[in-house]
Formats: structure tokens, C-alpha cells, sequence
């Protein structure tokens, strides 16, 4: 897909950038805050989350029983999510709905916080929570992420607790809101069939009464965690095991050998834990990931298995880590680096991909980089350059937790 980069801002701070494709037959569209689970006080954890929630329980100007009936009846393939770093709302169109699709996009960053809809949306959310503590993977990945992160808010519950999200108020969301919704933490984005022209005149108008005011992120020192645990859960039926330890962080160069040693040692098939834990049967699922983030970046590894096999799998992991660097070939680049650009390359292949990539670039590391480029960087990774991130970043698990049935403590967790 051909495209062209465009870029501006405007007076109130927001930023608005597009990959222009005329010959695309959609287009899509996306508002990223950059504000998330990192970025709440400790008391107020969730509220991002339940934010984004509440955007589609209606505006001033439209109520919550318009905003999906108007989506749906533009045919609009529209979502939100929120994560640590950021939260996102978008919209994928006909190029002929585009226009209305960035109208209502934009409506939903200005919600009514009313108190009645504050007050039912908060049973969903604590439902919501109470479906992912019966996840075991879930829970132990979460418990993981605390002890790892400590006082650091990047191991804060992106969905929150059941005592942070039953505590909060709506004024305190509305705070919250009033803090961080501000233009000048906010980018706009778009890709496909689009008038860029058109769309930043649009924005004007949609923008005009946001209020404007300086948004800062703090970078707490901390130190990670170590130590391993077992918890656990009437809801397993095997164990789950997680296991995480420090990357290079998104903005880092050495993001990209990082996301290549991951893959070989963690891909879903092919890699050297498929081989030594699930096609020998130990496991059913091994896998290692990379996750980077503002300021910092983690590798976690997940093994689901029988629970008397734990304390076997976690010795496989520590050992294929170990030995990673000295065993790396030149096939185990070419094959990792082949899989990663084939994802690269598909995800940029619609303008959903290409909006997503642009929204999570330029809210994250805060520079666009063309997908060709990305693509460069990646095939011309080198050996040394995969050992030398291993030298700077060893593959060394930090925290080990794992999630076991009642009735197999003691019996083969460690």
C-alpha cells in the first residue's frame, strides 16, 4: 500500500498525522491519549480503564444510546483498549464515512460522566475483574508484574482492584479526566482512503473547546524485583507459570534484536521452547515475550503444564536462556527475522494496522518511523548484534510465579 506521511498540530496542542493511501478502499481513524495504568495514583487504580468505558455512555450532545447505534449504522468497525502507556479510541471506515467517523470519535473523548451511568458501569467493570481472577494465567501474570515493579506504577492493575474501582467516585474520575484528556497529551491519526487537508479542518472544529494544560509523566527510580511464589487457585486445573525480566524499553534501537531473540527462543512454534517443552510433551503452551514500555521494557515468559512438570519446565527455561547466546545460528536469525517482517508487513498491509502502528508510534516513542524503515532495520540485524543485546540484557528470569490447583500443593510445585 502506497502511502504518504502528513503531519501538523494545531493551536490547542493536538497533534494530527495520517499515512495518506488514495488507492485504499477504507480508511481508518484513532484519538490516543497517552495516559494508562502507569499514570494513576496508586488509590485510583482502574480508573483509566473505566474511563474508557464511560467515553461510550454518551456526550452532551449525544446520548449513550446513540454512540454505538451511530457507529453501527455507518458500518464502522470501532473499538477502544487501554494498557499501561496509553488509551486509544478508533474507527474503521468506508472512505465515505470517514468524516462522520472522526466526529464520532472525537465526541467520545468529551463524555458526560453522569453519575447514574458513572454507577452502572461500575458493576460491569467489577464483574469484568472478577472474570479475569478466574483466568489463572491472568492472575499469576499480575502478580508477576507487582513484585517485579514494586512501588513502580507499570505494575499497576490495568483493570484495577476490587477496593480501588468499589472506592472511586465519580468526581474522581472527572479529576482524572480534567488532568490528562488534554490535547497536548492526545495525537490524532489516520491511514487509507483520506483528505488530509480536510481532516485537519475537521479537527479544528471537533477540538475547539478542548481545554489545553501541560500533562507530565513521572519516572519513578526503581530497582526490579526478584524472588519466585506459588499461589493457589480453585479455578486451575494445571499449572501456570510466568516468568519476567528486563529489556531494552520502546525507544531503545535494541528493541528490534530483542524482539528477535524472543523469537527464537519463544515463538509459538519453531522456537526453542516449542521444541524442548511442547513438542516433547512437557507442555501445551511455551512461550517468551517482548513488552516494551516508556522508560523501561520486560521479557516474559508463560508455560502452561502439568504441575508436576513445573519445576522441570522452569529448569528448561533457565537453561535454553542460559545458553541462548553461544547457541544463536545464522538460520535462527534468518527464519525469526522473516516471521517478524511477514507480521510487520501484513499489519501494515490495511489501514487499521497502519493507524494502530502510527497512534502507538507517536504516543509512545514519539517519532514516526515508515514501515520500509522498521522493515531495514530488521533484516539488517546481524548475529553480533543479537549477542550483544544479550551481553547488555541477559536472559536472566527475575520473577518466577506460578499458579497451581488446591489439591497439588505440595505435591510437585516447587
Amino acid at each position: 500500500m502506497k502511502t504518504t506521511y502528513r503531519e501538523t498540530q494545531l493551536p490547542n496542542g493536538l497533534r494530527i498525522a495520517a499515512e495518506c493511501a488514495p488507492d485504499a478502499a477504507s480508511t481508518a481513524v484513532g484519538l490516543f491519549v497517552r495516559t494508562g495504568a502507569r499514570d494513576e495514583p496508586r488509590e485510583l487504580m482502574g480508573v483509566s480503564h473505566y474511563l474508557e468505558h464511560m467515553m461510550f455512555k454518551g456526550s452532551a450532545t449525544r446520548p449513550a444510546s446513540e454512540v454505538n447505534e451511530a457507529f453501527d449504522r455507518i458500518g464502522a468497525r470501532n473499538n477502544a483498549f487501554t494498557s499501561h502507556e496509553m488509551t486509544a479510541y478508533y474507527a474503521h471506515v468506508l472512505p465515505e464515512y470517514f468524516g462522520l467517523s472522526v466526529s464520532l470519535v472525537a465526541d467520545l473523548l468529551r463524555p458526560a460522566l453522569r453519575e447514574d451511568d458513572f454507577l452502572q458501569e461500575k458493576k460491569v467493570i467489577l464483574e469484568e475483574i472478577a472474570m479475569y481472577e478466574d483466568n489463572p494465567f491472568w492472575v499469576v501474570f499480575e502478580q508477576v508484574l507487582e513484585r517485579y515493579f514494586g512501588c513502580h506504577p507499570s505494575g499497576h492493575r490495568v483493570l484495577g482492584t476490587n477496593e480501588s474501582v468499589g472506592a472511586l467516585t465519580r468526581d474522581q474520575m472527572s479529576d482524572y479526566f480534567r488532568t490528562r484528556y488534554s490535547p497536548t497529551n492526545t495525537v490524532l491519526v489516520a491511514a487509507g482512503n483520506l483528505n488530509f487537508d480536510e481532516l485537519v479542518r475537521q479537527a479544528t472544529v471537533e477540538t475547539a473547546g478542548w481545554t489545553s494544560q501541560s500533562v507530565q509523566r513521572e519516572y519513578p527510580k526503581w530497582k526490579p524485583g526478584r524472588g519466585s511464589f506459588t499461589t493457589e487457585l480453585d479455578k486451575a486445573t494445571r499449572g501456570y507459570m510466568v516468568m519476567i525480566w528486563p529489556a531494552p524499553d520502546e525507544a531503545d534501537p535494541r528493541r528490534y534484536a530483542t524482539m528477535i531473540c524472543a523469537q527464537i527462543i519463544g515463538d509459538s512454534e519453531g522456537s526453542r521452547l516449542y521444541w524442548s517443552l511442547v513438542e516433547t510433551g512437557i507442555a501445551v503452551h511455551a512461550s517468551v515475550g517482548y513488552q516494551g514500555r516508556d522508560g523501561t521494557g520486560e521479557l516474559v515468559a508463560s508455560v502452561v503444564c502439568a504441575t508436576e512438570d513445573l519445576s522441570t519446565a522452569e529448569s528448561i527455561v533457565r537453561s535454553e536462556c542460559e545458553k541462548l547466546a553461544n547457541s544463536l545460528t545464522e538460520d535462527d536469525l534468518i527464519r525469526a527475522r522473516r516471521k517478524i517482517a511477514t507480521a510487520v508487513a501484513v499489519a501494515g498491509e490495511s489501514p487499521s494496522g497502519r493507524m494502530r502502528r502510527l497512534g502507538g508510534m507517536l504516543s509512545s516513542i514519539g517519532t514516526f518511523s515508515p514501515l520500509e524503515v522498521e522493515l531495514d532495520r530488521i533484516n539488517a540485524l546481524t548475529l553480533d548484534d543479537l549477542r550483544s543485546v544479550l551481553y547488555d540484557f541477559p536472559f536472566d528470569p527475575h520473577v518466577v510465579g506460578r499458579i497451581v490447583p488446591p489439591t497439588k500443593m505440595g505435591e510437585g510445585a516447587p
